[in-house]
């Protein structure tokens, strides 16, 4: 059993992943960051949600990422 095969993701899938959780964040402040009583004005009810939305999506995209087909394709 090689070394690669102990964890369950690679490198790439890790950074992936940190940039996901960056956006969740990001989206997250955006809408506690809304001006508007209870969070009714753009920001709290159109962008955060759609910045939280891309997060997840990029962390289902973390999870199955695989890094070892883009590297095997040689051209032939």
């Amino acid at each position: 059993m090689s070394d690669k095969s102990k964890f369950a993701f690679q490198k790439a899938n890790y950074i992936i992943m940190l940039i996901g959780v960056l956006t969740l964040i990001i989206g997250f402040f955006i809408m506690a960051s809304d001006g508007e009583p209870y969070g009714f004005g753009f920001m709290g009810l159109t962008l955060g949600p759609i910045v939280v939305m891309l997060g997840f999506i990029i962390e289902f995209v973390a999870i199955f990422y695989n890094p070892k087909k883009s590297e095997t394709t040689d051209g032939n």
